[in-house]
């Protein structure tokens, strides 16, 4: 086919939309009914797909190509959007966010700078500012529209990497890391992978970092951070936790910022979901003193129930935040009138994640997104109490907020193989982990639709697979 010829008219462009339209809002009526893991091979989808045979010479027809795509896909597509998903903290989007999203599509705005899309830079600093108020952060903080948590730690550790160098005199922008003072890393015993990540991505290395002890629920012990900070000297960056990735428990905010601020260190707080505990009454206890971190990292993709792929970073010190992200260049068009979002993330060209924030922030208000936060985690506690009544069922972890450890009949064999029935079964997924050196059944209730049936069905279920 010539450009031409694949070039659709806008009637053409309307019916693939509407083609679209009907595939996905089949897919969604039926999201609850579905598998939730799909009952296919790997074989299965790649012949599916096509691999192992040639690209086409000539092109193939839009409508064609839709339902081609929608027909090999379904097959291997995970009911992440369903209401019984209970892997990996991952949530469902809404369907005004994933309506926001498709309009992102539509749109196709670049949203690095304000000359590429007014539209996109001024709704992030909308989106902005009401994150701020409802997560109970700073209102000067800056904020940076990311992929996911994992990047937002990035970005956040950048920032404090470039802070606490600046305070020895050293430019780490434009003298690199080759000479540069030592710096101390922090972290508890129980830190996400993704901050370590980050902190080799930097050219930190984590041969040197200094891990501090955690408790039973892997939380950072204050007095062991206490005497890890007694030896350290120098630039110092402490990452702290707020939502452990296997119990959901917090590090003691409160203890280690008072403790780092007496030796002028810049503490990070990973918070992928649970930042989102200050959004509610009831649970933002659980977040004293992280208002008094300078960096913070949580997804939108999780808790707040956006499309994948949202990532947001927040920090206290919007200078140290852009002088770690932002380039200048001849043909860029910036100005401090302005707002450029390519300056507090690491990306430059990227879609316009800003809409689908706006969409949830402003469909939910402040009383929708606490109530859904408070309703996860209510639905983990009915979890953990209809599978702890079980005589041969152990909870390892105080439920305190979405995140559920679950170990069967005392044995690791045991535990695995329910969970791999589980999975078979396919009226709920979820995965497994391993929690001090003991194998655990993981449940993440993160999904903005999930009811107390579900959790009826899904416990149902996974007593039925431990009972063989």
């Amino acid at each position: 086919m010539s450009l031409a010829q694949t070039s659709p008219k806008v009637s053409e462009t309307s019916t693939l939309l509407q083609q679209a339209l009907e595939i996905a809002a089949e897919y969604y009526s039926h999201r609850d009914q579905r598998p939730v893991f799909p009952h296919v091979t790997p074989e299965e989808l790649r012949k599916a797909f096509g691999l192992g045979r040639p690209m086409p010479q000539k092109g193939t027809a839009a409508a064609s190509v839709i339902s081609e795509l929608a027909a090999a896909a379904d097959r291997g597509v995970v009911a992440h959007t369903g209401p019984r998903y209970f892997g990996f903290v991952i949530g469902g989007s809404m369907p005004v966010t994933t309506a926001a999203d498709w309009l992102t599509s539509a749109w196709d705005q670049n949203s690095g700078l304000y000359a590429t899309s007014p539209a996109a830079s001024v709704v992030e600093e909308v989106a902005a500012s009401w994150l701020l108020e409802l997560l109970q952060l700073p209102r000067n903080a800056s904020v940076g529209f990311v992929t996911g948590c994992g990047m937002a730690n990035f970005t956040g550790l950048a920032a404090a990497r470039h802070h606490v160098l600046r305070q020895t005199g050293w430019d780490v922008e434009l003298d690199g890391l080759n000479g540069a003072p030592p710096i101390n890393l922090i972290v508890g015993d129980e830190v996400h992978v993704t901050v370590l990540t980050a902190m080799r991505m930097l050219g930190l290395g984590t041969r040197s970092v200094k891990r501090v002890p955690a408790d039973a629920q892997g939380r950072m012990i204050a007095a062991e951070l206490r005497k890890t900070l007694a030896q350290c000297s120098g630039p110092t960056i402490v990452c702290a936790q707020a939502g452990n990735v296997n119990t959901g428990s917090f590090d003691p905010l409160l203890e280690i910022t008072a403790a780092a601020k007496e030796k002028n260190a810049w503490v990070h707080v990973d918070g992928a979901f649970g930042l989102w505990a200050g959004v509610s009454d009831e649970l933002k206890h659980l977040l004293a003193g992280a208002e008094a971190a300078d960096s913070w990292a949580t997804d939108a993709h999780k808790w707040l129930n956006v499309p994948y792929d949202s990532g947001l970073v927040m920090c206290a010190h919007p200078e140290a935040h852009r002088s770690a992200m932002t380039v200048t260049a001849a043909y860029l068009v910036q100005s401090d009138k302005e707002r450029d979002p390519f300056e507090w993330t690491p990306e430059f060209s990227r879609r316009g994640r800003g809409f689908t924030v706006y969409a949830a922030l402003k469909h939910l208000g402040q009383e929708g997104v606490s109530e859904m936060i408070e309703r996860c985690c209510a639905r983990a506690r009915q979890m953990a109490e209809l599978l702890g009544r079980h005589p041969d069922v152990e909870i390892l972890n105080d439920v305190v907020l979405n995140q559920v450890l679950v170990r069967f009949g005392k044995s690791d064999e045991l535990t695995r193989e329910v969970i791999f029935r589980v999975q078979q079964d396919g009226t709920c997924w979820l995965g497994g982990t391993t929690w001090h050196n003991m194998a655990a059944m993981r449940v993440s209730v993160s999904n903005w639709s999930t009811t107390e049936h579900d959790i009826d069905v899904s416990a149902d279920a996974i007593l039925r697979a431990m009972q063989g």
